[in-house]
């Protein structure tokens, strides 16, 4: 049996070669559900129909010849009766079959809404110079266009997360910060935190996407959470649940800029391919702080490693 939930604890450790393996099985695991769904659903669409003919339907507007009137009675009989076996045997299979239907497979997750970023892809979106945060972050000239790829890497301490609070206003620093006034900027952090943790995750995410929004794309679609911690109050969600479901927010409705500190850690292998798929082909700017080999092997768009000491950004 196939389970739905994609979100996972753990990745595969090893040298590269088995992840590899562990990801093509995955893949080829991942396309057998996908067939047998697609099989099944158009098995169970043929019963549906079968089901639903009548008599009247399959002679519909026919009346007896001159040569049957003596037997119509008779002979019409007998067509009902073979129809009407027709349609129970029918009936009968598409019970049994939608008791132990294979459940829908998760679609692969990508972004939602028109777009991330709209205008110029050249516009400056975000322009900062001789950034510091005293013992933390010395960044000397930083631009981010509309629809960036930028990725910030560097040892631990140098300043990853802190130069990611910075770009969302969120943390104040020493320097000039000059952004988009109509700019929404979205911050994935390490240890997402709600205000109220008492609420459960769907309403969570209901209230932070709005109504409109989580009726288009509802948290149950995107695979992030499984079925048993929808309901459950934020507070008992481990740290992994809690970030998937920020993750999800930023998913459902994503902003102009994007920002994500270590977006791979908690995810399952695949749900962080397709995550590492979406960022490449999706509008907007996104900018990705990360140790994750694999996303770093991966990467297309421009990279930053931090340093101690001003570091400039081309």
């Amino acid at each position: 049996m196939f389970h739905a939930q994609r979100g996972g604890n753990l990745r595969p450790l090893g040298r590269r070669g088995c992840q590899t393996e562990y990801l093509a099985a995955k893949r080829a695991e991942a396309d057998r559900w996908r067939r047998r769904y697609d099989d099944e659903q158009a098995l169970l669409a043929e019963l549906r129909e079968a089901a639903a003919v009548t008599g009247h339907q399959v002679a519909h507007g026919r009346g007896p010849r001159d040569s049957e009137k003596m037997g119509y009675g008779h002979t019409a009989g007998r067509v009902q009766n073979q129809i009407s076996r027709r349609v129970r045997d029918a009936a009968r299979r598409l019970g049994t079959i939608e008791r132990v239907q294979i459940p829908a497979p998760p679609e692969p997750l990508r972004f939602h809404g028109p777009a991330l970023a709209t205008g110029d892809g050249n516009e400056a979106i975000v322009t900062a110079d001789r950034l510091e945060v005293p013992g933390r972050l010395r960044v000397a000239h930083l631009e981010i266009l509309a629809r960036d790829r930028l990725l910030v890497t560097g040892p631990n301490g140098a300043g990853k997360s802190t130069l990611l609070a910075v770009l969302a206003g969120q943390l104040t620093c020493v320097g000039t910060v000059r952004r988009r006034p109509d700019l929404r900027i979205g911050l994935l952090r390490q240890d997402s935190v709600f205000p109220d943790a008492r609420r459960t995750a769907r309403q969570i995410f209901d209230a932070t996407v709005g109504a409109q929004r989580a009726e288009a794309v509802p948290l149950s679609s995107l695979g992030l959470l499984a079925t048993a911690d929808l309901d459950r109050p934020v507070a008992e969600l481990s740290v992994g649940q809690r970030r998937r479901l920020g993750l999800a927010v930023l998913v459902a409705d994503p902003p102009d800029l994007l920002l994500l500190d270590e977006p791979t850690n908690h995810l399952s292998p695949r749900l962080c391919d397709e995550l590492e798929e979406a960022l490449g082909t999706g509008p907007g700017a996104i900018v990705v702080a990360s140790h994750d080999r694999r996303l770093r092997s991966r990467w297309s768009g421009r990279e930053v490693t931090l340093a101690v000491g001003p570091v400039p950004v081309s």
